[in-house]
C-alpha cells in the first residue's frame, strides 16, 4: 500500500503543478483579498477534490460520466461559472483604470484589498470551482484504479488516495497562496493590478468559453 500511495502522490502532484481554474482562482483572490482570501481559496479547492473523491468511492462520478445529460449540465455550469468569475474580474479592471474620488487605495497609491473579497467567498468559489468540474471525479474513476492494491478494500483505498489527493492540492495552492501574499505590495500597485486583473479574468473567460464550446462539439 506504502509504493502505490507513493506513486499516486507523485502523480498527484505532478497533475497538480499544471496550472488550471484552481490556480488563477487562488492568485485572484491573493491579488483581491490578500493571503486569508487565496489560502481560503485553496482550501475550498482541496475540499471539492476530496467530495470528488468520496463520490468516485461510492460510484457517482462513474454514473455521472455514463449519463451525458447529467455530465454535459455539470460542465456547462462549471463553464458557466468560470466565465462569470473572468467577467468579474474584467469589469474590475475596467473599473480601476478610471478611479473616482472614492476609489480605494492606499496612502501610497498601492490599490487597497477589496473588503467583499472575504476568506468565506474564497472558500466558496474554490469549492464550486471544483466541484463543478468534472474532469476531477473522472481523474478519481480513471487513474486511482491503477494505484488500488490487490486485497484493499475499494472503497477505504479510494477514500485514502483522495485524501492524498486533496492534502497535496492544498499545499501546492497554499504555496501559491504564500507567495502571492509576500508580493502582495508590489501586486497591488494599480499599474500590475489592473494588468493582473485583466489577465486572469480573459484565462477564466476563455476557459469557460472554451469547455462549454468542447461539450456542445462533443
Amino acid at each position: 500500500m506504502t509504493a502505490a500511495m507513493a506513486g499516486f502522490a507523485l502523480f498527484a502532484l505532478m497533475m497538480t503543478v499544471v496550472p488550471g481554474p484552481d490556480t488563477l482562482l487562488v492568485l485572484r483572490n491573493c491579488l483581491r483579498g490578500g493571503r486569508r482570501s487565496g489560502a481560503a481559496t485553496a482550501l475550498g479547492a482541496a475540499a471539492g477534490s476530496l467530495a470528488w473523491a468520496v463520490a468516485a468511492a461510492c460510484g457517482l462520478a462513474a454514473a455521472l460520466q455514463r449519463w451525458d445529460a447529467a455530465f454535459t449540465a455539470v460542465r456547462l455550469l462549471g463553464a458557466g461559472y468560470l466565465a462569470v468569475l473572468g467577467v468579474q474580474a474584467l469589469w474590475a479592471c475596467r473599473r480601476s483604470a478610471a478611479p473616482g474620488p472614492g476609489a480605494d487605495a492606499g496612502p501610497s497609491g498601492e490599490v487597497a484589498p477589496e473588503a467583499a473579497a472575504t476568506a468565506l467567498r474564497g472558500f466558496r468559489q474554490g469549492l464550486l470551482s471544483c466541484l463543478l468540474n468534472p474532469k476531477v471525479g473522472i481523474f478519481f474513476v480513471a487513474v486511482v484504479p491503477q494505484f488500488l492494491p490487490q486485497g484493499r478494500s475499494v472503497l477505504g483505498a479510494t477514500l485514502l488516495l483522495g485524501t492524498v489527493d486533496a492534502v497535496i492540492a492544498a499545499g501546492w495552492l497554499l504555496l501559491i497562496a504564500l507567495g502571492a501574499g509576500r508580493l502582495s505590495t508590489w501586486l497591488r500597485r494599480p499599474r500590475v493590478h489592473r494588468g493582473l486583473e485583466g489577465a486572469t479574468g480573459g484565462v477564466l473567460v476563455a476557459l469557460g468559453l472554451g469547455t462549454a464550446l468542447e461539450t456542445a462539439a462533443g
